[in-house]
């Protein structure tokens, strides 16, 4: 489906449909973002690395806060999401690397 903009929706059915198409896009690229996590891990793995980093951790987070800013979105919202979702990759690492790292 060909999304259009919120305000060009004429009817909730209309507007409920575009959501449910955004949502599904959201999904996949949440999916397509744990295939990089995998890889991450597998990388982490020959190089040495912990799954935990935390340097990056808050760089991901400075990254979407000033993303979320721009595009005027609350940024302690968008934190808190990926902050949530930085701690499932990291556990999702952790089932290759062990909790320690590799």
């Amino acid at each position: 489906m060909t999304r259009k903009p919120a305000e060009s929706c004429q009817s909730m059915a209309e507007l409920r449909a575009q959501i449910d198409a955004l949502d599904m896009d959201l999904v996949r690229l949440l999916a397509e973002r744990a295939g990089y996590i995998d890889r991450a891990a597998a990388l982490k793995m020959v190089d040495g690395q912990p799954a935990r980093i935390g340097s990056r951790v808050e760089e991901v987070v400075a990254n979407v806060r000033a993303e979320a800013l721009a595009d005027g979105l609350d940024a302690d919202l968008i934190e808190l999401i990926w902050r949530q979702l930085i701690e499932w990759s990291i556990r999702r690492e952790e089932r290759v690397l062990g909790s320690e790292g590799a």
